[in-house]
């Protein structure tokens, strides 16, 4: 099991990883952020770009917040740093 920090960035054109930055990933997603859309949204892009089942993954802390501590089990740091690199 793994934590990441994650810096979202709600209301873009499309879900993107943008960049790993002290530590924190941003990632971009197109979902806005109201009624825990972007949470969702955020969740369901990361199941796919790591390939993990979103129940795998979970937003430990800051679901109201842009900054949030994910938990992806079944998958180590290194592996999940390999999977978001931006393209």
């Amino acid at each position: 099991m793994a934590r990441i920090s994650v810096h979202v960035h709600p209301g873009g054109r499309k879900n993107e990883v943008l960049r790993l930055e002290n530590g924190v990933w941003h990632i971009k997603i197109a979902a806005p952020p109201v009624e825990g859309k972007a949470n969702i949204a955020l969740i369901e892009f990361l199941s796919e770009t790591l390939g993990a089942s979103s129940r795998r993954i979970i937003i430990e802390k800051g679901l109201t917040s842009r900054r949030k501590m994910v938990e992806v089990e079944g998958l180590a740091e290194d592996e999940i740093k390999k999977l978001l690199q931006p393209s």
